[in-house]
């Protein structure tokens, strides 16, 4: 299973029923930029901190969720 960072933040702004421009504000950077980012399959830790933050969300948790859930597998498999 691998998680695309970029449709995760886009899915979280839709559901706080936030616009792409309220987040480029708060991220002190251009729309464009935003559309980039929902592109992204990865991310910059720092720029995934900050997102996290604005939105109020951790999304370093999914990448945790991805890790139990193959350790989950693993253990299963042996």
């Amino acid at each position: 299973m691998s998680i695309h960072i970029g449709k995760e933040i886009k899915a979280e702004l839709l559901r706080q029923e936030r616009g792409v421009s309220w987040l480029a504000d708060k991220l002190h950077c251009d729309r464009t930029n935003v559309y980039d980012i929902f592109k992204r399959e990865g991310i910059d830790t720092r720029l995934l901190e900050r997102i996290s933050m604005i939105l109020h969300r951790n999304f370093f948790a999914l990448y945790c969720q991805e890790d139990s859930i193959e350790d989950e597998n693993i253990s299963t498999e042996v």
